[in-house]
């Protein structure tokens, strides 16, 4: 009896893995043919969309086949192009999107549609800002760049092959972004931008990309862009460097480390632009890569360097650049501008430069200010006394969250809420205790002000300057009060 039982459980364990087993089998043969028809719905989709005449010629597109027809000599096979007169089916570019639309959502998707960039300076770090921001859905690029492919660009442009040695870098760069997307408008200028006759070639441009390596034009563009309040980013060094965690967006004004950005910063200030252009540089310092020298032989073919030169100014040494690093530094461009074009911007890009010397500063000089107010509370007479408060209810931490996301990356709390040359922490309200709610940035003087003549308090602003006032407030748990 015990074997018949055994034997029964048995063969009802084995019916049921079988039965398991055929149903995940249907299952996954059904998953399979469910994919390979959509697969096969989306390329008649793209053939329908795409199968066309050219107007005016009479040339066919697709000959019935998956592959396209070659049009011309001069441009690429079966590109439909805004200008063509070809439609290419709306759907078709948002499943292309797609991951784009997931990310921004279809307005500011839209918006980024419609967005105009012109990339100043087409080489290693221009080539890919171009390539990514068309991938992202910038539907109008304009390329500016006088120079040629080389053998040597080939180690780090984004769209150079081998057959374009010898060719202009806009023309290469403009047949792959037609071959990424089709509705893509490129406006290729195999041209210099100077600053007598620079804005007709920004002209419609809602961010210019400055990936220029000359420093006179790169500070002329700069300037012209400042002063034209025309949206800038612009690159500052990539060559001689190999770190890519030392990478940074920031202001102009908070670069350090980089040559290239210390003598672009220092020449800006010298024509009234101290800050207001982000920037992606490296903190590297570089080591023993140097510039290679020209060869002797060469130098004396001419009067000085300066003849050998494509452009005066421009320079016939040889830098070291390792690929990666010019591209990483376009991506980083291409990422800021597409988050600036969807209005959702990158909230306050965290500088590096000394930012922990500067929290120990801010923490120390609150807490002195916070000693001389209650030595003059509790009537302390004859010099300046007070000394240092030996304990307070802050930390680097909280200086680095007031500093950097409450009030924006050191902004006073006062209108017009700028970035304060001296900037310090104060109570805003002397009634109440240290905290991260109670502590603003204010500029060093108007902080003097602040408690010289209210005594700490808010009244001398008046009822409408809350401390809250022009800053995103962040809801944040604080670790000292639990709240």
């Amino acid at each position: 009896m015990d074997g018949f039982l055994h034997s029964h459980r048995a063969q009802l364990v084995a019916t049921a893995v079988a039965a398991t087993a055929t149903t995940a089998g249907l299952i996954s043969l059904y998953s399979a043919l469910s994919k390979r028809s959509r697969r096969r719905d989306l390329d008649q989709d793209i053939l329908r969309s795409i199968s066309s005449t050219v107007p005016g010629t009479g040339k066919i597109l697709f000959d019935g086949s998956k592959h396209p027809v070659q049009l011309d000599s001069e441009g690429p096979q079966g590109i439909a192009t805004p200008n063509s007169g070809l439609a290419y089916d709306e759907d078709l570019i948002q499943e292309q999107l797609a991951r784009n639309y997931a990310f921004f959502g279809d307005e500011a998707m839209a918006k980024i549609r419609k967005g105009t960039v012109v990339v100043v300076g087409c080489g290693g770090v221009g080539s890919w800002a171009a390539v990514m921001l068309v991938r992202s859905g910038v539907t109008k690029i304009r390329l500016i760049d006088f120079d040629y492919v080389t053998l040597s660009s080939l180690n780090r442009h984004a769209t150079a092959l081998l057959p374009d040695v010898g060719t202009p870098k806009v023309k290469c760069i403009e047949r792959t972004l037609k071959q990424i997307a089709r509705w893509v408008e490129v406006d290729v200028r195999i041209d210099i931008w100077r600053k007598e006759d620079g804005g007709a070639l920004l002209e419609g441009a809602d961010w210019v990309v400055d990936a220029i390596d000359n420093i006179q034009t790169k500070v002329d563009l700069l300037k012209y862009c400042h002063e034209h309040e025309l949206k800038v980013f612009s690159s500052m060094g990539a060559g001689a460097k190999c770190d890519p965690t030392r990478i940074q967006i920031s202001d102009i004004s908070s670069t350090v480390y980089d040559p290239l950005a210390r003598s672009v910063r220092r020449r800006l200030r010298l024509l009234g632009v101290p800050s207001g252009i982000p920037v992606v540089y490296s903190t590297e310092v570089p080591g023993d890569v140097k510039l290679l020298p020209l060869p002797e032989e060469e130098f004396h073919k001419g009067k000085g360097a300066k003849e050998l030169s494509v452009l005066d100014d421009f320079r016939v040494r040889i830098l070291p650049v390792l690929g990666p690093l010019p591209a990483l530094f376009g991506l980083h461009i291409a990422t800021y501008i597409l988050a600036a074009l969807a209005d959702k911007p990158i909230a306050h890009p965290l500088p590096i430069k000394n930012r922990h010397k500067v929290y120990e500063r801010l923490l120390r000089d609150l807490m002195g200010r916070e000693a001389k107010r209650k030595w003059k509370m509790e009537g302390g007479a004859g010099g300046e006394g007070g000394g240092m408060v030996s304990r307070i209810a802050l930390d680097e931490d909280d200086v680095a969250l007031i500093f950097e996301d409450l009030h924006r990356g050191g902004r006073s709390v006062l209108p017009p809420h700028a970035v304060c040359v001296k900037p310090t922490l104060v109570l805003w309200d002397a009634t109440e205790g240290v905290s991260v709610e109670n502590v603003v940035v204010m500029e060093a003087g108007d902080a003097e002000r602040h408690q010289r003549e209210d005594g700490g308090g808010p009244g001398m602003w008046g009822d409408e300057t809350p401390p809250s006032e022009g800053i995103e407030i962040i809801v944040v748990y604080h670790p000292h009060s639990g709240k």
